[in-house]
């Protein structure tokens, strides 16, 4: 078998309503953007993933990725993760490019993907994962809500000018449902869009008072306190805590990246995501690795459904997974129907508050083939066929309501 053709659709889709990310302060979000990638084979067999990105991940791929992957044997993936690598010292990140591969081969086997990885559980837990900064009150009924509808647990972002405003969301749930459902709080000081008025940043003092008030009400975990590379401050923060877990690890790349952050004892969950922080088979490796040291992994998911049945699928694979995140805030525009307005099928939890693996083969996507092509902006194919990479013409946005440019690669 070999790759004969690698084509990226980026595709921008609108959101309902408004959308204001705790991550970006000050800033409407009024899209979903994305690159869908689709590598086919000579055998007729295509495999499916995406990029949680735009024109940028496709132009990369186009040029660092596709004459390196064309020709080559799909099957033998160890042979070209190594070019994803260092793609990443001349363009974006495209780890992603690792999910196509093993879609094709859970095809080929007539198995999804997380059974081809030895299957751990048909199913994981997932977390009603917020993005928004809202009241105290306001939360409270948004928990009895998701509560409702089968969550267990839920992640609060704190993104006020003083966190101890943003311990009151906490407190007030604790108050209004007790221990009825786990709490994760998320502080994003690992990598933070400025926004408007600038990121105000916690340091060791803040991040320690924080910890120790979320200690005392029973919080799950911490994601993210300082920033990424201050090994030796997540080393101490963790080292004064009795109970409270940390975790963190979506904005490091590479598997050198997360055996330091193991090495150096800076979390107790990791959190690697198979769109941004290194291949999603490349990832089973950070969960031995993790799991060898006693520690948990609870992917990252943000952007897309493609991205999230990447990540549940190796969150269903591996021993030491506790939680799938499960992106969902209405009434803002990011719902989980919004973030899965690409698939036929959109990714649900049942009356347990689980997210069940698909049992068709490779990953299971079916995508919405009519929406993807009303709402994408630009196509890049390379073939075997072709003397140098060309893209093909793009299609235009036909939303009259947002941007109408063309773009063409």
């Amino acid at each position: 078998m070999k790759i004969e053709r690698i084509s990226c659709r980026v595709v921008d889709f609108p959101l309902e309503r408004e959308f204001h990310p705790a991550w970006a302060r000050g800033r409407n979000q009024p899209d979903l953007l994305m690159v869908l990638i689709e590598v086919d084979t000579d055998e007729g067999v295509t495999g499916i993933g995406a990029a949680h990105a735009g024109l940028e991940a496709a132009v990369t791929i186009e040029r660092f990725v596709a004459p390196y992957f064309l020709g080559q044997d799909p099957m033998y993936i160890e042979r070209l993760v190594p070019v994803l690598r260092d793609t990443e010292i001349l363009g974006a990140p495209v780890y992603c490019m690792e999910m196509p591969l093993w879609d094709i081969i859970g095809k080929v086997a007539g198995l999804p993907v997380s059974r081809l990885w030895g299957g751990y559980s048909d199913s994981v837990t997932a977390y009603c994962a917020t993005a928004e900064v809202r009241s105290p009150s306001q939360r409270v009924e948004d928990v009895k809500r998701m509560l409702e509808e089968g969550y267990r647990a839920v992640k609060f972002r704190f993104h006020l000018p003083d966190p101890r405003e943003d311990l009151k969301v906490v407190e007030a749930v604790r108050a209004a449902v007790g221990d009825g459902i786990e709490i994760m709080v998320d502080a994003n000081q690992a990598g933070v869009e400025p926004g408007h008025g600038g990121h105000h940043a916690w340091g060791f003092s803040a991040a320690l008072t924080v910890a120790r008030e979320l200690e005392r009400m029973n919080v799950r975990w911490l994601e993210e306190p300082l920033p990424r590379h201050d090994y030796d401050g997540l080393r101490r923060l963790r080292d004064r805590l009795d109970t409270l877990p940390l975790a963190g690890g979506e904005d490091n790349h590479g598997l050198h990246e997360f055996k330091l952050l193991i090495d150096r004892g800076c979390y107790d969950i990791l959190q690697p995501d198979a769109l941004l922080s290194e291949g999603v088979g490349q990832m089973r490796k950070v969960a031995a690795l993790a799991e060898t040291a006693d520690l948990e992994i609870a992917p990252h998911t943000w952007g897309n459904g493609i991205g999230l049945m990447a990540n549940l699928h190796l969150a269903a694979a591996i021993p030491n997974c506790p939680f799938l995140e499960f992106p969902h805030d209405p009434p803002s525009g990011w719902t989980a129907a919004a973030r899965d307005q690409m698939l036929m099928e959109p990714l649900v939890i049942n009356a347990e508050g689980r997210v069940r693996v698909p049992d068709r083969p490779g990953f299971g996507l079916v995508l919405d083939e009519e929406r993807i092509a009303r709402y994408t902006v630009s196509t890049h194919t390379v073939g075997l066929d072709q003397a140098a990479p060309l893209p093909t013409s793009s299609t235009t946005r036909p939303d009259s309501t947002r941007t109408g440019t063309t773009f063409t690669a």
